[in-house]
């Protein structure tokens, strides 16, 4: 295959990242050459290509490639690992300036979407990128994904957590086990508060004490949907932000 961009041939591996919509992948914040929620990265990655291509993946290899993306003067960064089919599976890690959660509350809308075998994190994400960016054109920070019937699964690149003034609710929905909602999940568990999967309806968010997001950037409140405002727990946002930022980082 000869491939020419802007007016030049390019070498044979400059096709890996076009073809990469055929992989999956993971992303992390890494602060210090480290990062939360390692062995769950890890886990995605193994559990995707066995699904995906029947083949199981050296983990190994997978830090060293982050190691080898770092180099030596990179200590703090935004790390995605692909591994994508093309010919045979390969493996390329990408390596950005590191990218923090908001601090103020997000404004988000809804859309009747559901991607395409949510629960992995494939790279199949046209519609999320479109969605996320006409969301943001508007003046919104995330769109929520609906279904026909207004039931929340995820965002265009985050999980959605509800909390009804006793326990965090998670929809009960197709969606992606984000890293930093299961994080979330366990750090929610040892502080015993009370979690449950029940459907949501977007119309029910106005219901509840809090609303917030997670991804890989970390843990967000919610304070608007559409033109209506959305209560907002300080004492458990105070709380929760805590508990996410006492989760420990894992060298790489």
């Amino acid at each position: 295959m000869i491939t020419v961009i802007d007016g030049r041939i390019a070498g044979p591996d400059a096709t890996l990242p076009m073809l990469a919509r055929n992989g999956h992948f993971t992303a992390m914040q890494v602060r210090g050459r480290r990062t939360r929620g390692l062995e769950l990265h890890l886990a995605r990655l193994e559990a995707a290509n066995l699904e995906l291509y029947d083949a199981g993946l050296d983990t190994g290899s997978v830090l060293d490639s982050i190691r080898t993306a770092l180099g030596d003067d990179i200590d703090d960064a935004s790390v995605r690992v692909h591994v994508l089919e093309a010919d045979r599976l390969h493996l390329f890690v990408t390596v950005r300036p590191p990218q923090e959660a908001a601090t103020s509350p997000r404004t988000v809308t809804s859309v009747v979407h559901q991607r395409f075998l949510p629960h992995i994190k494939h790279t199949g994400g046209f519609a999320q990128g479109y969605y996320g960016a006409r969301a943001r054109a508007r003046g919104f920070d995330e769109a929520l994904f609906t279904t026909a019937e207004g039931l929340v699964s995820e965002g265009t690149i985050t999980n959605v957590g509800c909390f009804d003034g006793a326990a965090v609710i998670w929809p009960d929905a197709p969606m992606l086990h984000g890293v930093t909602m299961q994080v979330m999940e366990r750090r929610l568990r040892a502080a015993g508060i009370p979690q449950e999967r029940r459907p949501v309806a977007i119309g029910d968010l106005p219901s509840f004490e809090s609303v917030f997001l997670t991804n890989s950037h970390g843990v967000v409140m919610v304070g608007r949907l559409e033109d209506a405002p959305l209560p907002l727990d300080g004492a458990f946002a105070a709380r929760l932000l805590g508990l996410y930022a006492d989760e420990p980082w894992e060298t790489i």
